[in-house]
């Protein structure tokens, strides 16, 4: 795109008042609050629009649901102050911890979900990641469908989202059937010291497969304002762009602004025969034949719970009890490794990533798990975190900087779970981070390869509850309806009519951004769907 092009899009949604996208197929319910459909779809995020994309074909009345609007496209899009500091688009309620105190979830409510925001890093599921897996605090149970059944989806996924990669340059590589779509990203000038470096201390960097429409006379111009922030010049590949508006093309339809609060089912408790909810202060009725839920693993679990009845008195579904346990979100930690003798001029940072410690090996007896840059990070970014540092400082600091993310698989445990808290209206998570030894180990790897490359002052934190963007497992799969909330093929046990396409139905979480494995999950489903 030309800089002409880029100025005009960004004088034309600062003209006024932010541009809000609308389609020929966003409905209303009619004048008794009243919808009726083939399938309902909750949640518009990657599980849910990848799904409705694939069903479209299929003949069937398609409706999703989101209880977000469009995100508006304003020049605020790439503002670092207005996205993080001033928490211009943060949007959800506050959920509650084990102690009862609120906290604010790392979590989107617009049409396209969380991707509006992510980093647009899709790499798949390693091989052995649907096997059972040896951590050093526990056992990463394997998956009752393997990789081989899913290669083909995530070649669907790759090609939806217009995924850029090379294949063979990271070490722990699944294969795969057909090429990446789109040839991989090349590092900027600014990285390519850091890769040197890392190379020297004998590992293998590679670039990260990224979900964006770069190419001769597409969209992506490879800007610092892609990871964490919504792209201006819609040029990520999120779910919206992907695959939601193509859905709707297709005949699906879309109903904004609308939160589902309860699910109810026919006299027997085999069939969810409605969805109730609210838009504008008013109910809403949905009437459809089958059900997919795609609202996230946290509330896609808080649903069903809080939609009990006395058929399903522990949550719809829930006579395994496992309904809301086995919650994962990772072990993750920022990184940002800083030499103050010369700045930082890269753009888009997002591209070199590490897996040489994810699998068990030589040097290390469990594994690891995965490093990779994050994007660009900027005062607004970290003054939050740090507000007693001086902003002059924060700004040399992050001037001067690279900006790495560090993820290690963390354990399904029962304990770590998500409740609804009925006398306060509320989701409540408990959750106890584990496996927390390898993630350490992690950070002290990575730390000494930066100390080494050149960044003397090294700054880390650990994420906490809040950051929740790879959350999985709250309605694990598996074959056997007394220890598993879904079916190989992700429909409920307990109810005839009901599907969970995004990531709650995950046995173990890997160690790698999860959003590409959603798709894939997703497309495997719907191929299934009669």
């Amino acid at each position: 795109m030309s800089t002409q092009a880029i100025t005009h899009s960004a004088q034309a949604s600062s003209e006024g008042a932010p541009v809000r996208r609308r389609s020929a197929s966003t409905v209303k319910p009619d004048e008794n609050g009243t919808l009726t459909c083939d399938v309902l779809i909750i949640g518009s995020g990657m599980g849910g629009s990848t799904f409705a994309h694939a069903l479209v074909n299929k003949g069937l009345d398609v409706l999703i649901v989101e209880r977000g609007d469009f995100l508006p496209r304003e020049t605020e899009n790439w503002s670092a102050e207005a996205v993080f500091g001033q928490g211009r688009y943060r949007n959800a309620e506050a959920w509650l911890d084990r102690d009862n105190k609120p906290f604010t979830p790392g979590v989107f409510y617009y049409v396209g979900g969380n991707t509006k925001f992510y980093g647009a890093m899709l790499p798949r599921f390693r091989e052995v990641d649907f096997a059972a897996v040896q951590h050093a605090e526990g056992i990463a149970p394997a998956w009752p469908i393997g990789y081989a059944e899913l290669e083909p989806f995530y070649c669907q996924a790759e090609a939806l989202y217009k995924v850029h990669g090379n294949a063979g340059q990271d070490p722990t590589d699944p294969w795969r059937s057909q090429p990446y779509p789109w040839p991989g990203l090349q590092h900027d000038a600014a990285l390519l010291p850091l890769e040197a470096a890392m190379k020297r201390a004998g590992l293998s960097p590679f670039v990260m497969p990224a979900a964006v429409d770069y190419g001769s006379d597409r969209a992506c111009v490879l800007c610092s304002t892609c990871d964490g922030y919504p792209c201006l010049l819609e040029a990520k590949g999120d779910a919206e762009v992907s695959a939601l508006r193509p859905a709707l093309q297709g005949g699906a339809r879309l109903l904004v602004g609308t939160k589902i609060d309860a699910l109810l089912t026919s006299d027997d408790g085999k069939r969810v025969t409605e969805a109730r909810g609210m838009k504008d202060g008013k109910p809403v009725r949905i009437l459809a034949r089958r059900i997919a839920l795609a609202c996230g693993a946290v509330n896609s679990a808080a649903l069903l719970l809080r939609s009990r009845t006395a058929r399903h008195p522990n949550g719809l579904g829930n006579s395994s009890d496992q309904l809301g346990r086995n919650y994962m979100v990772h072990n993750s930690t920022f990184m940002i490794a800083v030499d103050p003798r010369r700045t930082n001029p890269v753009k888009f940072q997002k591209t070199l990533a590490l897996n040489d410690w994810y699998s068990a090996g030589r040097d290390n007896a469990f594994p690891l798990g995965n490093v990779q840059m994050l994007g660009k990070i900027r005062e607004p970014m970290i003054s939050p975190m740090r507000p007693w540092i001086p902003k002059i400082v924060s700004r040399f600091i992050t001037g001067h900087s690279v900006d790495l993310y560090l993820t290690s698989e963390d354990i399904p445990t029962p304990d770590n779970r998500i409740e609804y808290d009925a006398v306060r209206d509320a989701i409540k998570v408990h959750w106890t981070p584990n496996n927390l030894g390898a993630h350490e180990q992690l950070v002290e790897r990575t730390t000494d390869i930066m100390k080494k490359a050149g960044y003397p002052l090294v700054l880390t934190e650990r994420m906490g509850i809040a950051t929740n963007s790879h959350q999985c497992g709250t309605a694990v799969m598996g074959t056997d309806p007394a220890n598993s909330v879904v079916d190989r093929n992700c429909k409920m046990h307990d109810l005839d009519n009901v599907w969970i396409v995004d990531s709650s139905s995950f046995p173990s979480s890997a160690a790698v951004n999860p959003a590409l494995t959603i798709a894939a999950n997703a497309l495997r489903v719907a191929a299934n769907f009669h």
